[in-house]
């Protein structure tokens, strides 16, 4: 149901499962919860395969860890979210090329890719 990007019909089939099939009676309504709060974030998988779009957050994770798992996960160190954002901010300027941009001009210049 997902797959195709019919998230009302995903949460009318999950609200039919017995509540003998789950470890708590909070589960439903947990993931409910998630598919209503996530529900413009949710695509159609089927859609994207055809239009060979990527359907993986892979890259994503990956550039995450060379930004900032590596530096903040592997040294022992303890990072406050505000300070993980920071270095994360600053790293990924550094690694796109833009922080003389952001330095002389108060800009970020913002490509999309795809």
């Amino acid at each position: 149901m997902l797959w195709l990007g019919k998230v009302d019909f995903a949460i009318n089939y999950v609200r039919t499962i017995s509540p003998e099939k789950l470890k708590t009676n909070q589960s439903v309504e947990r993931l409910v919860g998630y598919f209503e709060r996530n529900r413009d974030n949710i695509p159609c998988y089927a859609l994207r395969r055809k239009l060979g779009l990527r359907n993986s957050s892979n890259k994503g994770e990956k550039a995450n860890d060379l930004c900032v798992a590596s530096r903040q996960k592997h040294n022992g160190m303890s990072w406050s979210k505000q300070g993980s954002v920071a270095l994360t901010t600053v790293t990924t300027m550094h690694i796109n090329q833009e922080l003389r941009n952001w330095y002389s001009k108060d800009k970020i210049e913002f490509k999309l890719a795809s």
